[in-house]
């Protein structure tokens, strides 16, 4: 057998196959280039099989620049490492390879699952690298899924009003500084117990109950997709953090709300804040409703106030009836109503400084506060001067307070708890009579804001005994 050269290689084709062989030695197969007749050059090794058959295994095509194939010298590289495969190495103890087609469909699939495998583990560190997520990419991720407000399937309200704002400051003041870029599976308890123990030392009870229980919904979030295996806080109760909270019962008496009358124009609110205090005892409504109401809800014709469900803590409309002690504070306000930048009168009956929404409601507490903080030591920094302008008598007081007084001052007139609680808009506790009962008992409703209305009247103007509503007799016990 001749030697394959690059010139017989580029023989032109004549209208036949044309075979070119070369012998790879004894008992090692032939190096063959083969000539179509259609001009087409390939290589091939040829061996004979175990069972005695003549085979054939395509080493690539021909190109005698080596760029779109392969070069003679090239190809019979292949050739000489197939041979010695086939023959086998007796001096290194390797064993003849009698089968090259088998030996080769089993290396193509050996190196499949090869790649099949590296494949997988790297898509299984990666998705463990993926659920190794922070603290902080927890948060987000709960925060987005879970804290915005939105509408359930029941049509219920889902998510929180804020859309955890609160939240998010909280965690960034007491998590986010040393655990937010800890991988959350790798937080212990002893950690968030450190963190829990900053506001408690600090006397921020409260703050550490809401801390913990917001830690304990995130990683509870965690635990649902598999990010972590348990929730580390589960055991941990808030007699353990802030305490055992109890419910806060503070109402103002007669002579406190005499004596805040009294305190108010030397507080230097300013005459919406202090209209503010007159309507939240005149209509017995949350703070929160107050600093929200829209003007279109406020029908001074018809003596009422609608709260829409939207507004409404518990999701439950609400209509105030107002009395004359009421509607003069509405009326007041009316006559201060502005205008925005488009000129169109602002819709929001408390807006604020920028008249682009409401005023926040936590600046009317922080207004409250600010005023009843005497014995604490120096004044905080850009607050009111006035640290005891609205200090009474009986001790600190918010404006949950004054929701408080109201429905107290309607109980001592003489009416029912059912009827307060309509007048408070509570969720009445029986399931039965919240779904059999419909009537909000809006007569009896409008009687007892009457009644408080000519009683807060009294107070606020020093005419008291002046009143002639007759108030509902008290139930039998």
């Amino acid at each position: 057998m001749a030697t394959i050269t690059t010139a017989a290689m580029n023989t032109t084709a004549d209208g036949r196959d044309n075979w070119l062989t070369e012998s790879l030695g004894r008992g090692g197969g032939a190096f063959v280039g083969r000539i179509t007749p259609a001009g087409d050059r390939t290589f091939l090794y040829r061996y004979t099989d175990g069972n005695g058959r003549r085979c054939s295994l395509k080493i690539g095509d021909y190109d005698h620049q080596g760029r779109t194939g392969l070069t003679v010298a090239k190809a019979r590289q292949v050739a000489v490492k197939w041979s010695a495969l086939y023959r086998g190495d007796a001096t290194h103890g390797i064993a003849p390879v009698h089968d090259l087609k088998g030996y080769f469909e089993r290396q193509r699939r050996d190196e499949q699952a090869r790649v099949r495998a590296e494949e997988e583990a790297r898509q299984q560190a990666e998705l463990a690298v993926s659920r190794r997520l922070t603290v902080r990419q927890v948060f987000e991720r709960w925060a987005a899924v879970d804290l915005q407000p939105g509408v359930g399937a029941d049509g219920k309200r889902t998510g929180r009003k804020d859309g955890g704002e609160y939240t998010r400051r909280q965690f960034e003041r007491y998590l986010f500084p040393t655990l937010g870029h800890v991988a959350v599976a790798d937080v212990r308890k002893a950690d968030l117990m450190t963190v829990l123990d900053v506001p408690k030392a600090a006397g921020k009870l409260r703050t550490a109950n809401v801390l913990l229980t917001d830690l304990k919904q995130m990683l509870r979030y965690a635990v649902h997709r598999e990010v972590v295996d348990r929730n580390v806080l589960d055991t941990v109760e808030k007699r353990a953090v802030g305490g055992r909270e109890t419910e806060r019962d503070r109402w103002l008496t007669d002579a406190e709300i005499r004596q805040l009358v009294q305190k108010l124009p030397g507080a230097r609110m300013g005459a919406r804040s202090e209209i503010a205090i007159a309507l939240i005892l005149a209509t017995a409504c949350r703070v929160g409703e107050l600093m929200n109401a829209r003007w279109e809800y406020v029908h001074l014709d018809a003596a009422t106030w609608h709260i829409p469900p939207e507004q409404s803590k518990n999701e439950r409309d609400h209509t105030i009836h107002l009395s004359a002690f009421a509607i003069e504070r509405f009326k007041t306000l009316h006559t201060m109503r502005e205008r925005g930048a488009d000129g169109e009168l602002l819709p929001w009956v408390f807006p604020n400084r920028s008249g682009t929404g409401a005023v926040c409601i936590k600046s009317f507490g922080k207004q409250l506060a600010d005023r009843q903080r005497a014995d604490e030591g120096k004044r905080l920094s850009h607050r009111s001067l006035n640290t005891a302008s609205l200090s009474l008598s009986g001790g600190h007081w918010t404006a949950h307070d004054l929701r408080r007084t109201a429905a107290t001052i309607m109980g001592r007139l003489g009416f029912s708890a059912d009827v307060i609680d309509e007048c408070l808009n509570h969720i009445i506790q029986s399931r039965v009579t919240r779904v059999y009962v419909r009537d909000r008992r809006e007569a009896d409703q409008a009687r007892a804001f009457d009644a408080l209305g000519q009683h807060l009247e009294g107070l606020f103007t020093g005419a008291e005994g002046d009143s002639n509503v007759v108030p509902m007799q008290r139930a039998a016990a």
